[in-house]
């Protein structure tokens, strides 16, 4: 607990906008730390908690006050200060005795000091981390018998409610759930999980968020203007970010560097008191690694680490930086977001327009792994070295278009033991300019095929590939390909199609494979946004209409037509014959759902 004791005094409290008042010390006093200082003592000086606090406007406003509130969230958010808070609004009363719950409180009340300073005989606290018995409970289960004193409820207000021992939550239950009409319960814990049901079920819960980054830099930014204190706007960032979201580690972290900066908080104090690395060198070496430079990579971790940058935290940036750019790409208006730095903002959109989803992926996913190596490394330099150098060879690896024309190409250029040349890296300074996510500067040369080789199964048209799929008697893939599959376009080793609906998404893996099993070649299959060509069912449908309405048409079809009233073309045949001097002519033959005896006659007459 970090309450004020009840012997000290206070001066009057001067009205700051946008935050809470805090109490003027006089020079007697002790330092007061700004996380105390600067704490809410109103609902509008809760920052991040717009939700809870219209809900308890609204219950208050109706009447429609619980028994009990469960307040969760990580650490520094306000669950003591809310509840206190909350304390305060239900037993709010002004000296001339009106007043009713509330959460508007303009002036205070006859019982607010005393409840925000935790010294009120009705508003009693316990810290469960310390009282986790039964006879702890039993002693709350005995007092709340009594009507309180001077307020209007007895509240009971418990910290850390997690901590207490089974058979303490079991001896909660039916006081929790019939209580006196003159008893309140407010619980705060960070680990809801461990809370039983049966207790959560008897509770108004309320989940605390993590408070956002742009708002904590505004409420420190106000804090540092009451204060008299000069901060650089990329300061009170890294601040905010190092709080992840705490408001109480935010103030103390601003607390902290502005005795390190002596009354003024930069930048490059924040970052040697946090032992953070520099923005803008992290972007440095973030394109030194997407560029593949290795020794300008290695350069600029060495530099941070000699400033005091630990290399683990320089990782973290690196895929801070990385998620950042994979934003700006996928969301333009995350440049929007105050937390953000100009450099990070204007170099990071650079970024994004150069590199691919799918680089940026694949960077996150090693910086992931790498980080845990190098924190638990008795090496971490080293490691963090290895993680740059896999980085940087990804860098270079093809993309699968790429990979797919180097394989019909032919095989990549080899060292002289056999292992694949490597790309080859420039050293010069890095600049956003030169940048590449590239495949091999040499141009591959074709793989000689050995001789007396079977020649190789060539698929020139997409029929082809269906054709084959029925030679393999793979029924199910050749009628899937038939009906699901709209082929966008097709050259040898790669497929592109669209799906028809219902068809599985699967097809594109399973011809993949197929392929590659009937021609011993990898192909390429992939999926397409584009509409493309009907289905081959639906092409097939589509001619044999027109073949039925071509034969419609015919003078001679028509005349059987007529004929037989209710005949129907069921098939149409095309043969070709071939006469002295005279082209080959189709004849069009047509069958009727019902004929007669007179068949032979009709068609003599035709004849």
């Amino acid at each position: 607990m970090d309450e004020t004791t009840a012997g000290t005094p206070l001066i009057d409290e001067p009205a700051l906008p946008g935050f809470p008042a805090a109490p003027v010390m006089s020079q007697a006093s002790p330092y007061r730390v700004l996380a105390r200082k600067y704490r809410p003592r109103t609902f509008d000086d809760l920052i991040g908690q717009e939700a809870m606090v219209r809900t308890l406007s609204n219950a208050f406003e109706t009447g429609r006050i619980p028994q009990a509130w469960m307040l969760t969230g990580v650490r520094g958010v306000g669950k003591t200060t809310t509840a206190r808070i909350l304390a305060r609004g239900l037993n709010y009363q002004k000296a001339d005795g009106s007043g009713a719950p509330t959460i508007h409180m303009p002036e205070p009340g006859i019982h607010c000091e005393s409840i925000m300073e935790s010294r009120h005989v009705d508003v009693l606290e316990m810290d469960a981390a310390s009282h986790t018995g039964i006879d702890d409970v039993r002693q709350i289960i005995d007092g709340i018998r009594y009507s309180p004193v001077s307020a209007r409820y007895k509240v009971y207000i418990i910290d850390e409610v997690h901590m207490l021992s089974e058979k303490a939550f079991n001896a909660f239950l039916k006081t929790l759930e019939e209580p006196p009409p003159h008893a309140k319960f407010i619980f705060a814990t960070t680990e809801i999980r461990k809370v039983p049901v049966t207790i959560l079920s008897r509770c108004q819960r309320f989940d605390l968020r993590r408070i956002e980054a742009d708002k904590l830099v505004a409420h420190l930014g106000r804090i540092c203007d009451a204060e008299g204190v000069t901060a650089d706007q990329d300061a009170l960032a890294a601040i905010a970010r190092a709080a992840e979201g705490s408001a109480r580690d935010s103030l103390s972290l601003l607390d902290q560097a502005i005795s390190h900066g002596a009354g003024i908080v930069r930048a490059d104090t924040v970052r040697d008191m946090l032992g953070l690395a520099d923005r803008a060198l992290v972007i440095d070496l973030f394109e030194a690694v997407m560029r593949g430079d290795v020794p300008a990579a290695f350069a600029g971790l060495r530099s941070q680490y000699d400033s005091g940058a630990d290399p683990g935290v320089i990782l973290s940036d690196l895929a801070s930086f990385s998620h950042v750019v994979t934003r700006l790409k996928l969301i333009p208006d995350a440049a929007k977001d105050p937390a953000l730095s100009e450099a990070e903002r204007q170099r990071g959109m650079e970024f994004a327009q150069r590199l691919s989803v799918r680089t940026l992926s694949r960077t996150w996913q090693i910086l992931l792994k790498g980080i845990p190596e190098v924190q638990s490394s008795n090496r971490p330099v080293a490691a963090a070295e290895m993680v740059l150098v896999r980085l940087a060879y990804a860098a270079d690896l093809p993309t699968p278009d790429e990979a797919l024309r180097i394989l019909k190409e032919g095989a990549a250029p080899v060292s002289g033991n056999g292992s694949p040349t490597p790309p080859p890296t420039s050293s010069g300074p890095a600049t956003s300019g030169n940048m590449a996510l590239a495949t091999s500067q040499a141009r591959p040369q074709r793989r000689p095929e050995p001789a007396g080789a079977a020649p190789a199964v060539r698929l020139r048209r997409f029929e082809d590939v269906v054709a084959m799929a029925g030679e393999k008697r793979d029924i199910v893939l050749k009628a899937a390909l038939e009906r699901d599959v709209r082929l966008v376009r097709f050259e040898e080793g790669r497929i592109e199609l669209s799906l028809a609906e219902g068809g599985s998404r699967t097809i594109a893996n399973d011809l993949a494979r197929a392929l590659q099993l009937w021609t011993g070649e990898r192909w390429m299959v992939a999926l397409s946004s584009e509409e493309g060509e009907p289905t081959l069912r639906d092409q097939a449908v589509a001619a044999e209409r027109e073949r039925k309405e071509g034969a419609a048409s015919h003078p001679l079809v028509q005349a059987v037509l007529a004929k037989f009233p209710g005949a129907q073309i069921v098939n149409v045949v095309e043969r070709a014959e071939k006469g002295d001097g005279v082209d080959a002519e189709t004849e069009i033959l047509g069958e009727a759902d019902a004929l007669t005896a007179h068949e032979a006659e009709a068609d003599d007459d035709l004849e």
